[in-house]
């Protein structure tokens, strides 16, 4: 997986211009815009945002994506979407060595744990630490859900 982003070209770049401008993040990015939340997340945050790669979507079963993207599907995408979004800006040394909850945008917690790698719900962070100009992006390698 290759993800490349100069540091100082993402820092003037809010999340979703540096998601968009990184290439692998065309579904998430398409998501976003269906769902309404550009504004949000070129907002002042900070925000952090566990990022779904295109290949994290493409697991989903068969037919999951086109549906969400379905106007009459706008809240459950929302939802979906909020749950990868945390408020507050959390660098990798932040909880490196730790497992916590953090509660998202959407109301319920993920679980993180940094004991060994990173995982959130059951996703592998891939690539972390990625800065944005109101927030920081973590790469995750498969799309998390909310209960």
């Amino acid at each position: 997986m290759l993800f490349t982003v100069s540091a100082a070209n993402a820092m003037s770049k809010d999340i979703v211009d540096t998601a968009a401008g990184a290439g692998q993040f065309k579904t998430l990015v398409a998501a976003v815009k269906a769902a309404g939340l550009v504004d949000t997340l070129k907002g002042d945050g900070p925000f952090t945002v566990f990022a779904p790669t295109d290949e994290a979507f493409a697991k989903l079963p068969d037919g999951t994506v086109d549906d969400l993207l379905k106007p009459e599907n706008k809240d459950k995408l929302v939802a979906i979407l909020t749950y990868h979004v945390v408020p507050g800006k959390i660098m990798s040394g932040d909880i490196s060595g730790k497992a916590t909850e953090v509660k998202t945008v959407q109301g319920d917690t993920l679980n993180v744990d940094a004991t060994d790698g990173v995982k959130v719900d059951k996703a592998k962070v891939v690539k972390a630490d990625i800065d944005a100009s109101n927030g920081v992006i973590h790469v995750i390698d498969t799309v998390v859900m909310p209960n």
